[in-house]
Parts: structure tokens; sequence; C-alpha cells
């Protein structure tokens, strides 16, 4: 079973997802988002379906949620929360909320080594982003001991 990660914003979704055995993350692709939080979530449940087709179930969800770098809470905090619920309440999964601070800017610069174009960078930042998501999530359930 897999792992969705999701870098959630009102105009672009990231996508990525684990191997089956949970250990390495992978950009997917980026969603553009139409219809505000109902259309977003509908975007990610059939990207969902579209995934199941073609490899193991996602077992979990990973949702990136922004902070500040004190920690507090952003004016883009409620936002993902209020998603975050609203997805819970369509795929009947669990979902996770990964602090995602600075993950944008480590995903550029992971990009920023293949692509010195910042045009083209930006195209796939967000999927980056939900893989850098991703990857923190399960680097710390692998540090923890936790499998599968």
């Amino acid at each position: 079973m897999r792992i969705l990660g999701i870098d959630y914003g009102e105009k672009r979704i990231g996508l990525a997802v684990s191997d089956p055995t949970g250990t390495l993350a992978r950009p997917v692709e980026t969603l553009a988002v139409k219809g505000g939080q109902a259309g977003a979530v509908s975007l990610v449940i059939d990207a969902i379906a579209r995934l199941e087709r073609d490899d193991d179930p996602i077992e979990t969800i990973v949702m990136g949620l922004p902070r500040r770098l004190d920690g507090t809470a952003n004016h883009q905090t409620p936002r993902v929360e209020a998603f975050a619920e609203l997805l819970k309440k369509r795929c009947a999964r669990p979902i996770v909320l990964q602090d995602e601070r600075l993950t944008s800017h480590a995903a550029d610069g992971l990009l920023a080594e293949r692509e010195p174009d910042w045009r083209e960078r930006k195209k796939r930042l967000d999927a980056a982003a939900a893989a850098v998501i991703l990857q923190e999530y399960l680097d710390g359930r692998s540090a923890l001991g936790v499998r599968r």
C-alpha cells in the first residue's frame, strides 16, 4: 500500500506518492484548481482513482500544513485544515497533517540542480514540494521504527 502526499494551494495542488514499501516519495503531478475547495476535493479524488488503477491502493494521505517559521499558524493554515476535513469526508482514508515549513524552498533547490530555467521549475514545484512533505513524513516514521 502507498501513501499520497499533497501540497495544497488555492490555485495548484501538488501530488506525490510513496513506493509500496513506504520508503521513497516521488512527485506525480500538479493539479490546476477550479471551483474552490469543493472542486479541489473532486480533483484529488479523481487523481487517487487514477493512481489506484495503475498501482497499489492509497492507504494514507499526508498533507502539508503551512506554519510560520516559529511554528504558529499563518493565514493558510485554516484553509488547509478545512480542505483536509472536506477530503476526509469524501475519501475515507486517514489524513495526516505534516509541517511543511520551507518545503517549497527545499523543492526549488532540488529542482534547480537539474533545471536552471525557473519557468520550467515552477511547473513542477508543487509536485516536488508534495514529494518533500511526503519524504519528511516517511523519514519520520522510519526514524521511529514504524513500518507500513
